[in-house]
């Protein structure tokens, strides 16, 4: 099919061809990633225009960038705005935009290959057609609620008319994404075609030759209902949802989303200034600000290791635990052959069998995808990996006897240019290292538990690793997807050691005679992920007690109580009872009782059984006196140069801990209180 070019803009290329197909590709000049600037905004107006002026046949919107289709809006502009004024502005250029898109003559199509995010993914949702590319690099989202902000480009007009708003809330207000397949079962996307036929059923498409698909005649009744007379009951269960995981204070965007759609049809501009769901009210929280400040400490972090080309095709772990087990899996899921040692395979078998469930959920049922992954992940009782290894990770318990032998034999066995890594919690790297002939040679690549959820990684310099190691070291946590945290060895390094008095004042509160559910309460009301008792018994008693001075302090106990119960035999979850009781994975509160078995579902309602008491008053102050010693440790951490600066200590405990993302990071909240630093 021949091609004519017709005009090129600095980031716009127009081209038609003899059929009246015209093509649209952006290539952002001077960026590895296409995202809508304000000069692109300002540019696309000028192509409408000329298209205005000579309508094509038919346009299809693409990207001329090796990967990706749109990442969104810009992040530094949007970072950089001054007012609210200046804020509205942004949202109503985008909104009257993609509005005129919608609304020309010809059939329009996005060609959708990567990722395909927030602004960007409105721009296709205002084309009359969208193909998606069957690659594992194509991702839709609107995760504008992760910035704390909302969709204001026509997305929470577009999406719930388009999928359904039950299911267009549920991406909305999470900001997860969905691959080129889910897309097109959802009806998000006309279809999903490999990459080596994409421009042709473009062609196809956007020229009338193939039709959008048709949903079933009930489907499309009910998708009637939920957008006019079942409208505000969608939205009240939307809320309710939402409220279920976060509040309104910390959080507004989520609440405001569901408001603008049930109320305003979507439009953010049409809500008055007084409404709490208003722009007005959005951009001038603090919220927003402090999860854009988030955005960017994790962008720092992902910087770490790019300089590095290390990609081993070969790891070895050193003990087939928890920890060990679901190292080992993340790595094979990552492409990379994993053997995995421990005393026999018998040891070996259940981390064989989570990382089967894993592979499952990742690779959503691809049997084929799940048996390459099980392939690459061998039992090896023997150690025979050590030997061709290109990095070595131990992952045993925290003895430090026990580690100066396995490491003394790894390094014997080894390669002589394999990394030697221990993802050891509480043990200074120096100590293990007197084991070694050549201690620069010694890592700390340290994963928190469960290894598959949470992204820090934290990488521990010791006094005498060598800074090849340390990039290679972190070259490899980039390689698995992880968030590198560069930290120097010292006891609990930084994410450990700012738990500890944390979850020590916790557990004091429950001394003095605070109900742990109380306590647990307060923190997750200010905007922690799990309160710190339940993190306690999530952890294990018995690993608090061994943690030692990194939970108890200088010269302070262990609390009684927790001594008591890991004397009983009640070490928290793992054993069924400790702190709490534990049912089916999950920690019995106060007034939880009639949501486990049959006969505690009927107590309440049985004549002289008593109904669940209403949870007592969470006492004032009660969660900032728990938070001081974490607060503090934090500030003690950058002090000692145990990491570099307050911005990376903030980012480690929020992607460590899960420390509430709406304060913008423990140091930042400090300062915004005016605690003293």
């Amino acid at each position: 099919m021949s091609a004519n070019m017709e005009r090129n803009w600095k980031h716009w290329r127009l081209r038609r061809e003899d059929s009246g197909l015209a093509w649209l590709d952006l290539d952002k000049a001077d960026a590895s990633a296409n995202v809508l600037s304000s000069e692109v905004m300002s540019e696309f107006a000028r192509v409408l225009d000329a298209l205005d002026a000579a309508p094509p046949k038919a346009l299809v919107i693409a990207s001329a960038k090796p990967a990706g289709f749109i990442a969104g809006a810009d992040i530094e502009e949007f970072s950089q705005l001054d007012s609210v004024l200046a804020a509205r502005a942004l949202v109503e250029r985008g909104w009257t935009l993609f509005k005129r898109l919608a609304a020309v003559s010809y059939p329009t199509l996005a060609l959708i290959r990567g990722h395909c995010m927030g602004g960007g993914l409105e721009l296709a949702l205002a084309c009359r057609h969208r193909i998606v590319v069957d690659e594992p690099g194509t991702k839709l989202a609107l995760p504008e609620v992760m910035l704390g902000i909302v969709p204001g480009w026509g997305g929470m007009l577009r999406l719930p008319a388009l999928i359904g708003p039950a299911a267009a809330m549920d991406l909305m207000l999470t900001g997860k994404s969905v691959d080129a397949k889910k897309a097109k079962h959802l009806g998000l996307a006309d279809d999903c075609v490999p990459a080596r036929v994409m421009e042709s059923a473009a062609r196809i498409v956007a020229l009338g030759g193939g039709t959008a698909r048709k949903l079933p005649a009930q489907e499309r009744a009910m998708r009637w209902a939920m957008n006019g007379p079942l409208r505000k009951v969608v939205a009240d269960k939307a809320r309710a949802q939402a409220a279920r995981k976060l509040s309104r204070t910390n959080y507004p965007a989520p609440f405001a989303i569901v408001d603008i759609w049930e109320k305003y049809r979507g439009n953010a501009l049409d809500v008055p200034a007084s409404d709490p769901s208003s722009l007005d009210a959005i951009f001038s929280s603090p919220t927003a600000r402090n999860l854009v400040r988030v955005f960017h400490l994790q962008e720092r972090l992902k910087a770490f290791g790019k300089d590095s080309d290390f990609a081993p095709r070969r790891v070895h772990v050193v003990g087939a635990g928890v920890m060990g087990g679901d190292i080992a899996a993340v790595c094979a899921l990552r492409g990379m052959t994993v053997t995995l040692q421990d005393q026999s395979v018998e040891r070996i078998a259940p981390a064989i069998e989570r990382a089967a469930k894993l592979f499952e959920r990742r690779h959503k049922g691809d049997a084929r995808q799940v048996r390459f992954a099980l392939d690459r992940l061998i039992p090896d009782p023997q150690g025979h990996g050590v030997a061709r290894a290109d990095l070595i990770i131990e992952a045993i318990f925290e003895n430090l006897d026990a580690k100066r032998a396995l490491f003394a034999g790894l390094e014997a066995r080894a390669k002589p240019d394999a990394v030697l890594a221990t993802n050891t919690s509480s043990l200074r790297l120096e100590d293990i290292a007197t084991a070694l002939k050549d201690p620069a040679r010694l890592v700390g690549i340290h994963f928190f538990n469960p290894v598959p959820m949470l992204p820090l990684v934290e990488v521990v310099q010791g006094e005498a690793t060598d800074a090849e190691v340390l990039r290679r070291a972190t070259g490899f946590v980039r390689r698995i997807d992880k968030l590198p945290l560069p930290v120097r060895s010292a006891p609990g390094f930084l994410v450990n050691a700012v738990l500890g008095p944390y979850m020590l004042e916790a557990l004091r509160c429950v001394e003095e005679g605070i109900a742990p559910e109380t306590v647990d309460a307060a923190l997750v009301a200010f905007g922690m992920p799990m309160g710190p008792v339940e993190l306690v018994d999530t952890v294990g008693l018995d690993i608090a007690v061994a943690a030692g001075k990194a939970l108890a302090g200088e010269g302070a106990e262990p609390p009684a109580r927790l001594l008591r119960l890991v004397a009983e035999g009640k070490l928290g979850r793992k054993s069924g009872e400790g702190y709490y009781r534990w049912v089916d994975g999950k920690a019995v509160k106060g007034g939880d009782e009639a949501r486990h078995g049959l006969l505690a579902g009927l107590r309440g309602r049985l004549p002289g059984t008593r109904r669940p008491q209403a949870p007592p008053p969470i006492p004032a102050g009660l969660a900032e006196r728990v938070l001081a010693p974490l607060l503090a440790a934090t500030q003690r951490c950058v002090g000692q140069g145990v990491v570099a600066d307050a911005d990376l200590a903030d980012a480690g405990v929020i992607f460590g801990t899960g420390f509430a993302p709406h304060t913008g990071g423990p140091l930042h909240y400090r300062r915004s209180e005016g605690k003293p630093q």
